[in-house]
Formats: structure tokens, sequence, C-alpha cells
């Protein structure tokens, strides 16, 4: 069992580029990983990895070790679903990518309740809100919050969010409330940086669509960060509803624009292939199905 942790450390210590990576990916320490390689090259009797303050490379018997490391892990991953599959019984490492707002407010508490029903499943979940490869990256799951993906992947849909344009009644008090989307261009804004529609934001009317183009004040990677400056007063925000919905119910956030509908987004559990499905993915997807039948975010 020594032998196999420390391979896998190895492994994820050269796939991630990083020990600090690693260790994330793996649920241990820093230490903990360090400690796993170079056991193993003591064991080995010499150094797989250069290490220098600024990158991580492979040498020549790392490269080599490498190679066949990972063709031992994937063949007892294969081995493990080629078991699971016989017996129906979910079982082995599965590996779920999710995006990071949703996966702190939302799927973290469920994930307890997956654990518990399926014992003999150990779950790695990747926070991140990129657009990962799952075949690539190896990852057996992603939720993604879209409009319906079109790609080679199979998608299941789980629930939806309503985007909502609010701010704090301070700012609004300062600024003013805009009553039409046009009038948005003139305010400040903090935008999302992934939104699919970059810094036009779309609406459904009383009259049909609206696109505007906004001026952001601040841009940013995080919905968390785009909250925590409207609640600062110090712009107008597109959020998903279940990121505002406490903020809206307690007087902090203010819609903006009600009679103005924003764009609506799928929740969905995407995954490589129908064919030859695994029971630990089958039961994930059936449970993430039945936690959000139902729920859907409005505000």
């Amino acid at each position: 069992m020594d032998k196999f942790q420390e391979m896998r450390a190895f492994a994820h210590v050269v796939h991630e580029g990083s020990f600090v990576r690693a260790a994330d990916a793996l649920a241990l320490s820093k230490t903990a990983v360090s400690r796993l390689v170079g056991d193993l090259e003591a064991r080995l009797g010499t150094r797989l990895l250069q290490r220098t303050t600024r990158k991580l490379s492979l040498t020549q018997e790392g490269e080599v070790f490498y190679e066949r490391c990972k063709e031992l892990l994937e063949g007892i991953e294969e081995a493990e679903a080629e078991l699971s599959t016989h017996t129906g019984e979910a079982i082995g490492q599965l590996r779920v990518n999710v995006p990071v707002s949703f996966g702190m407010g939302q799927l973290a508490p469920l994930w307890p309740q997956f654990m518990a029903l399926h014992p003999k499943v150990m779950l790695e979940v990747s926070l991140a809100d990129r657009m990962v490869d799952l075949v690539e990256e190896g990852y057996d799951l992603a939720v993604r919050i879209a409009r319906l993906p079109s790609s080679s992947l199979v998608s299941r849909f789980l629930t939806s969010t309503r985007l909502v344009v609010c701010a704090s009644p301070e700012y609004l008090r300062r600024q003013g409330t805009p009553t039409h989307p046009s009038e948005i261009a003139q305010h400040a804004v903090i935008t999302y940086t992934l939104l699919a529609t970059g810094d036009y934001w779309e609406f459904e009317g009383p009259q049909g669509a609206v696109k505007v183009k906004v001026q952001p004040r601040m841009r940013t990677n995080s919905g968390d960060t785009c909250c925590a400056a409207a609640l600062g007063h110090q712009g107008i925000v597109l959020q998903p509803a279940f990121m505002v919905e406490a903020h809206l119910a307690s007087g902090a956030l203010a819609e903006v624009l009600p009679q103005y509908r924003a764009v609506e987004l799928g929740v969905y559990a995407l995954y490589p292939s129908r064919k030859h499905l695994t029971p630990k993915v089958r039961a994930l997807v059936d449970f993430l199905v039945e936690a959000f039948r139902g729920r859907t975010w409005r505000a």
C-alpha cells in the first residue's frame, strides 16, 4: 500500500505541476506529499524530479517511471470500474469538477449524504470555474452552469437559475435606479469575466429582447467577489439567483429592473459517455437529480 501511495503522489505532482496542487487533489498536506515522493526516490535510489523555486521537471529516469506509473494507476482504475460494472455496486475513485461558488454553497452539504449512501466510493471533488476537459484531465463528471451545453459530452439537467441584476440600496440612492437596461451603461458595473456574453448583458422585456454593453468598473472571475463589491455599494452586478437570494431577502441588495428578465441558465451534470457508464457515476448523477428535484432559483 505504501508503494501505491508513493506512486500516486508522484503521478499527481507531475500531472498538477506542483506539490501544493497535488496535495489539494489528494486531500493531503504538502508535507505528506513531499515525504511520499522523497520516500519513493530513496527506495528507488534515483532522483525523479528536479526541483527549483520556479518549476518542477522530470529527470530522464523520472520520465520513464512516470509513464509506467500512469499505466499502473490507470490499470487499477479500470479494474475497479470493471468490477463495479459487473457487481452493480458503486465503488472506486470518483473525480468530480464543480464551479466554485455553487460547489461551496449548494453542493458541499450534499457530499456527506452521498458518501454515507456509497461508502465504497472515494470522492475527489475539485472546485474550479474554468471549463475543464473531462477526458483529458481524467474527470468522471462535472457540474456546469450554462445555457444548454452543445458538446460531445452527455448532459443531465439538474435545475436552473435566473441571472439577477442587483445593487445595494445605498448605491441606488446615491446614483439612481435604472428604469431601462440601456441606462446600466451609465452606471458603475462589476462584471463576471467568465460570463458567456462578456460585457454584453441580455434581457427580455415588455417590448422584446434588449442587449446592452456595460462599462465595467471592476472585472473578476469570482462571483463571490462580485457580490462583495455590490454589498460594499460599489456598483451593479449580474449574478445567479442562488448567489444573491439571501442578500435580496435581507435587504442588503435590491433587484434592479425586475420587469426585464435576464438570462436563465441550466445546471447540468456532464459526463463523457452514456456507454459503459459505471455504477459510481450513475449513482452520483441519480443522486444529484433527486437532490435538486423541484429546486430552482428565481430570486
